[in-house]
């Protein structure tokens, strides 16, 4: 059996149901347990879409934008450290426009997935420190 592509099953359908395959995207997103709806991207996109894009490595990710450039945006996962940059338009496949958890689906445009979005982002330094500390704590304890 031929698989095809995320790029070929959207250009086909127009959009792709998928579930979640890491981490990246907790707490909003469980791996392997819920799903999300990714619909063509058309046009721009904005701050707090969760978008699917592909990295120069072929890789797909499935993350949220936390800044709209002139030239592309800046990424993030909601379970992430690091942002990432250098993202353009060419590699946006789609946008997320619902997920389903626990046989229910939810709107990613609704007024609470965004407030969520808005509050975990503001948490981010807060988050990001935490994050940071807990590693630093879990190094030097396995040099006991």
């Amino acid at each position: 059996m031929i698989q095809s592509t995320f790029e070929q099953e959207l250009d086909r359908k127009g959009t792709i149901t998928y579930t979640c395959r890491g981490v990246s995207m907790l707490p909003l997103l469980r791996q392997q347990k819920d799903l999300f709806i990714i619909t063509k991207r058309q046009g721009r996109c904005r701050k707090y879409d969760v978008a699917l894009y592909k990295r120069a490595d072929g890789a797909y990710v499935l993350h949220r934008i936390i800044k709209v450039l002139p030239d592309g945006y800046v990424f993030l996962g909601d379970n992430c450290l690091n942002k990432e940059y250098g993202i353009t338009d060419q590699d946006v496949l789609g946008v997320m426009t619902s997920f389903v958890r626990d046989g229910k689906e939810y709107a990613a445009d609704a007024g609470g997935c965004l407030l969520y979005a808005k509050v975990w982002y503001m948490l981010y330094p807060v988050r990001r420190l935490w994050k940071l500390l807990k590693m630093k704590v879990k190094g030097i304890g396995g040099h006991r």
